[in-house]
C-alpha cells in the first residue's frame, strides 16, 4: 500500500495524481496548468516528477503490478 496524507489520498482516489510503477508521481496535465495559489502549487503541482520513498526491502514495497494497473486508470482520466 501507499501511506498518503488526506489531501494526497483524495487526489490519488480522484485521479488528480498518479503513481507510476517506478514510484514517480505524476499530476494530471489540467491540474498542472491551473493557477490557483500556493496551496495548489506546493501541495500538488510541486510533486509532479518527484519519487516516493520506499522501503529497501522489496517484499514490503508497493506492488509494481498494482501500481501499473492503477496508473492506467489515472492516465485514462480526463
Amino acid at each position: 500500500g501507499l501511506a498518503l496524507c488526506k489531501l494526497h489520498h483524495a487526489a490519488f482516489d480522484n485521479n488528480i495524481l498518479g503513481v507510476r510503477p517506478d514510484l514517480v508521481i505524476e499530476v494530471r496535465r489540467d491540474i498542472l496548468e491551473e493557477a490557483d495559489g500556493p496551496m495548489l502549487r506546493f501541495g500538488l503541482q510541486g510533486f509532479h516528477g518527484a519519487a516516493l520513498h520506499a522501503p529497501r526491502k522489496r517484499d514490503v514495497r508497493p506492488s509494481e503490478a498494482f501500481l501499473a494497473e492503477r496508473f492506467e486508470l489515472f492516465r485514462k482520466a480526463v
